[in-house]
């Protein structure tokens, strides 16, 4: 079953955020992620309005989705994400396809 990391992120150095966004397209590949949401226009329909920079990245199960996470190189691009923005991620389990 799918799961999918959530990330909403403050950007705080953007030309640094820069180089944390050219790193981490490979990493999430080699686990077998692939990005769903990656910035782009964000459209509140009920609350606050949302600022913050939204990310979405489907893996496999979320043993793929951890792996990818607590990777070595992922901890190194990580690193530089964490000196340019703050943010707040989340693993999600996906739900099961229903069967008929």
């Amino acid at each position: 079953m799918s799961a999918y990391l959530i990330g909403r992120i403050t950007i705080t150095d953007p030309a640094r955020y820069r180089e944390y966004t050219q790193l981490t397209p490979g990493i999430i590949a080699r686990y077998g992620g692939r990005f769903i949401v990656r910035g782009g226009e964000v459209i509140t329909l009920e609350g606050a309005p949302e600022h913050q920079r939204l990310v979405v990245v489907e893996f496999p199960n979320v043993a793929q989705a951890q792996a990818f996470y607590n990777s070595p190189e992922y901890r190194q691009a990580m690193a530089i994400r964490q000196s340019a923005s703050e943010g707040h991620f989340v693993i999600v389990a996906g739900v099961a396809p229903e069967t008929t």
